[in-house]
């Protein structure tokens, strides 16, 4: 580990000139530059060295230039990457609970998620991680979002709960997933995200959750043309940091990077949602039909599966009383 560091250091220092007058802060991503999320990571670098007067750059590294996951969180642990971004589950090696930041179908909408987010919780989870790790997220956690929804893509029309029954359903290899929606009905059978097109074309299974934004780019409307709305689950981009190079920041500066961030999160609902309802029409016009499905009775349907993980003490403390403390009663 401690070579792929030192490799990862070196093309820092080759790809990065700091000004002894400012500071640059190294931003690795997985997804390339003209990708929506690209966007949002290119505006956040330029909204960041606006509002820090150039005290701060962020220079970002997309397409896993700095290496895999594992080795980018050690990167980020040791100073040499500032801000990870990806998913909060990234974390879970510091704090278990924060796979539960994202279960399937445990909020009844996004505001919801919002709250349970915001909780006293949930703040403990990342505090945990924070202490342990040295890595804590930038700013309001859900902030920058991804996806920005989930939907089920079939070859039949599926138009609520009662169509799950029996449907042949492409999952990937993740044990609470697969158990989640074989409790929906489902016939869950694991596949490569790359066999998905073929496996349906030949009806091996009858259809896939997907973030609405890979649907029109993977070709699955061509066929499984029945897109449904689900909200399966909502997921935000976390902006992971190494704490301490945070914290060591001028307090001018950590206002200019926090308005950057803040601003961000609002461009990046407005790119997704515009990026997503541009390919809806673009598929609907293809042929696809388009549906908002009524998630009232998976998120009913789905209690009864985690109360039976709460009895059998394989929630984390506290999860479902919050989950209830956060509902829009």
């Amino acid at each position: 580990m401690f070579s792929k560091i030192a490799t990862a250091a070196a093309v820092v220092l080759t790809l990065t000139a700091t000004s002894a007058m400012s500071e640059t802060w190294r931003m690795a991503t997985k997804m390339p530059v003209d990708s929506p999320e690209g966007q949002v990571f290119q505006k956040f670098a330029d909204l960041t060295k606006e509002y820090t007067d150039g005290e701060l750059t962020i220079q970002i590294f997309p397409n896993e230039q700095l290496g895999k996951e594992d080795a980018v969180l050690e990167q980020l642990q040791a100073g040499i990457v500032n801000i990870y971004a990806e998913g909060f589950g990234y974390m879970k090696k510091w704090a278990p609970e924060l796979v539960w930041t994202a279960p399937a179908f445990m909020f009844d909408d996004y505001d919801h998620w919002v709250r349970f987010m915001d909780s006293d919780l949930v703040k403990g989870w990342f505090e945990k991680a924070a202490a342990e790790s040295g890595v804590a997220p930038l700013g309001n956690p859900t902030a920058v979002l991804r996806g920005p929804f989930r939907v089920i893509v079939s070859n039949k029309p599926v138009n609520g709960l009662e169509d799950i029954s029996g449907l042949k359903l492409r999952m990937h290899p993740n044990k609470l997933a697969i158990a989640s929606w074989s409790h929906l009905g489902a016939e869950v059978i694991t596949l490569p995200w790359t066999e998905v097109y073929q496996s349906v074309n030949k009806d091996i299974v009858q259809s896939v959750n997907s973030p609405i934004a890979l649907v029109e780019s993977m070709r699955f409307n061509e066929v499984a043309p029945y897109i449904g709305r689900h909200d399966e689950y909502w997921q935000s981009i976390g902006f992971i940091m190494n704490s301490a190079g945070y914290e060591a920041l001028p307090e001018e500066t950590k206002a200019g990077l926090m308005k950057a961030y803040e601003e961000t999160g609002a461009y990046s609902r407005d790119i997704m949602f515009s990026v997503a309802e541009e390919s809806i029409e673009r598929m609907k016009k293809a042929g696809a039909t388009y549906t908002v499905l009524d998630t009232a009775p998976f998120v009913a349907k789905m209690q009864e599966f985690y109360q039976t993980m709460n009895t059998n003490g394989e929630l984390p403390e506290g999860f479902l009383d919050t989950v209830e403390a956060t509902r829009n009663k």
